[in-house]
C-alpha cells in the first residue's frame, strides 16, 4: 500500500475502512423544514473520509485509471492524506499545478484479469459564508488573477460571451456589483435540465449562441464564471462531490454518503478586491428551483426558494468537498490528443478506449463518504 500527502508526501499505512452508510430511504425522503432558513456560516471543521472503488468491467489489454483527489488547502477544506490498495502495477499522484489538479493514475499489464483500485482520501471541510459588512485588503499572486480571467477552450471570454456579460452588468461598477448582476442573470435566464447527462459541458458559446440556457452545475456555473472573467472579474469553477444530507433540509442540496452515485457538483467562486475568493452557486439555485418539489418553482421569491437565492451569492454549505478548479485537462500517459474540459469524475482507458465515466455500473466504480470524528 501506497500513501502519500499533501504536504510532505510521506509514506504511512492507513488502513480503508468501511463507508458508514446513511439508510438509502431515510437520506430520500428529507424534506425541506416548513420555513427554509438556508443561511450556511463559517463555524467548526468536519472531517471526513470518501472512498473510490474501480473494479474495470470490460477487461481488454492494458488498463489505466485517473482518479481525482482533494487539491484544495484554503479556509473551507484543508486536505489530510490519500491512501490506495488494489494489483495495480504503479500508482502515483500527479500533478498539474499550473491547473491546479492533482489525481491517483493507476496503470494494470494487460496480464491482470481484473484490474481493481481503491482510494481513500480523508479531508476536513466547514461552511464558507463572506461577510459584506467586513471589508478586507484581499490579495492574491497576480499569475492566479491572470489564470481566472483567461479563456478556456469551452469558455470563451470574448463574441457573444463578453456581449451578454456587458449587456447583464451595464450600469454595475464594482466589481461586487458586476458579480451580483451576473449571478442573477444566470438565475433568471438559464434553467436546470434533469436529462442532460452527468454535469454536463460547461460549452457557454453553444449555449448563448443557439439560446439553450439549460444544463446542470458545470454548464450553469460555467456560465456564470465565463461571464465574469469576460468583464474582468477573475472566477473559477470548483468541481467536486456532495458528501452527506444538507443540515438546511434541503433533499438536492446533499448527497446520500452510502452511494455518491451521481453527486458530483461544480460550485464557483469570484475574486473580489475587498472581500477575496467568494463563494457562489447560481447552478444550485436554478437545481432547487426545478427539482425540489415536483413542480418546476419560478419564482425566486418563493418561500422556498428565497433563502437559497440569497445565501449561495456568498456562501456554501461544508457537505461537499472540492477536488480542483482545473480546465483543458491531459491526462499523463493516456496519449489522448483531445483535453479534457474537467476532472471530476474517476476517468479509465485501456485496449477497448475510453471508459464511460459518466456510466459508474458499467466502468465500473463505486464512491461513499463517511464522517469521522475530528
Amino acid at each position: 500500500m501506497t500513501s502519500s500527502t499533501r504536504r510532505d508526501w510521506l509514506q504511512s499505512g492507513l488502513a480503508l475502512a468501511a463507508a458508514q452508510a446513511l439508510p438509502l430511504a431515510a437520506w430520500a425522503q428529507a424534506t425541506p423544514a416548513a420555513e427554509p432558513r438556508f443561511s450556511p456560516q463559517v463555524g467548526p471543521w468536519r472531517r471526513f473520509e470518501v472512498t473510490t472503488t474501480v473494479t474495470v468491467a470490460d477487461v481488454k489489454g492494458a488498463t489505466q485509471l485517473w482518479l481525482p483527489v482533494p487539491d484544495l488547502d484554503t479556509d473551507y477544506q484543508r486536505s489530510l492524506d490519500n491512501s490506495w490498495t488494489g494489483n495495480a502495477a504503479s500508482a502515483r499522484l500527479v500533478a498539474d499545478v499550473r491547473e491546479g489538479v492533482r489525481m491517483l493514475h493507476a496503470e494494470f499489464p494487460a496480464e491482470v484479469a481484473a484490474p481493481t483500485l481503491t482510494l481513500t482520501s480523508r479531508f476536513e471541510t466547514r461552511n464558507r459564508a463572506v461577510d459584506w459588512a467586513q471589508p478586507v485588503v484581499a490579495l492574491e499572486d497576480p499569475a492566479v488573477l491572470k489564470l481566472n480571467l483567461a479563456a478556456t477552450e469551452l469558455q470563451p471570454v470574448d463574441g457573444i460571451v463578453r456581449k451578454t456579460a456587458q449587456a447583464a452588468t451595464q450600469g454595475a461598477k464594482t466589481d461586487v456589483e458586476k458579480a451580483r448582476a451576473i449571478y442573477n442573470w444566470v438565475v433568471a435566464n438559464a434553467h436546470r435540465e434533469p436529462k442532460t447527462r452527468g454535469c454536463g459541458t460547461g460549452d457557454i458559446r453553444t449555449m448563448l449562441e443557439t439560446g439553450n440556457l439549460s444544463g446542470k452545475c458545470a454548464d450553469l456555473n460555467a456560465l456564470f464564471v465565463g461571464m465574469c472573467r469576460a468583464v474582468g472579474v477573475p472566477a473559477r469553477d470548483v468541481y467536486g462531490l456532495r458528501l452527506v444530507p444538507s443540515a438546511f433540509g434541503y433533499r438536492e442540496l446533499g448527497g446520500n454518503p452510502a452511494s455518491l452515485k451521481g453527486a458530483q457538483h461544480c460550485r464557483a467562486e469570484v475574486f473580489l478586491r475587498q472581500y477575496g475568493w467568494v463563494a457562489m452557486d447560481p447552478a444550485d439555485v436554478l437545481k432547487v428551483m426545478r427539482q425540489e418539489k415536483p413542480e418546476w418553482i419560478k419564482d425566486t421569491k418563493n418561500p422556498l426558494i428565497a433563502p437559497v437565492n440569497k445565501a449561495l451569492f456568498g456562501s456554501w454549505e461544508g457537505n461537499w468537498v472540492g477536488w480542483n478548479t482545473a480546465h483543458d485537462i491531459t491526462l499523463p500517459g493516456s496519449g489522448a490528443k483531445a483535453t479534457l474540459p474537467f476532472l471530476m469524475y474517476p476517468q479509465g482507458q485501456n485496449a477497448s478506449g475510453r471508459f464511460d465515466e459518466l456510466a459508474p455500473d458499467s466502468f465500473k466504480y463505486v464512491i461513499s463518504a463517511r464522517e469521522l470524528s475530528a
